[in-house]
């Protein structure tokens, strides 16, 4: 069942409210999700929407280009991430350890091997 979640950067500079069911949630080990330890929802860009601090975001790109890896200028913290399902739909990438209220211990978290892709 879908919910609506509140998160955040570290600071508190950027917000969001999204809109997702945290059934599907990865463990990717691509060279930057390995290196930032994230564990990933996704949702529909319909479904998200930045509450603040969309001028204090600041934006990292790599290999391809696809996503764009946005993050807080002021903490560093990358709370989601902007990009293109394999459809064609715009999506966000959040990172369900800047969600409130989550205990990520209670989610079933799906290992994905990104280096290879």
């Amino acid at each position: 069942m879908e919910q609506t979640y509140k998160g955040s950067c570290h600071c508190g500079a950027v917000s969001y409210k999204v809109e997702t069911e945290l059934k599907d949630v990865i463990s990717c080990n691509c060279s930057i999700c390995a290196k930032r330890g994230h564990i990933l929802a996704f949702a529909p860009a319909a479904k998200f929407e930045l509450l603040s601090g969309s001028d204090n975001l600041t934006d990292y790109q790599f290999g391809s280009g696809n996503i764009h890896h946005l993050f807080c200028k002021t903490c560093g913290v990358n709370s989601f991430a902007e990009g293109h399902m394999p459809d064609g739909s715009e999506m966000r990438a959040i990172n369900v350890r800047c969600l409130e209220g989550v205990d990520i211990e209670s989610l079933e978290v799906t290992p994905v091997n990104g280096k290879d892709f």
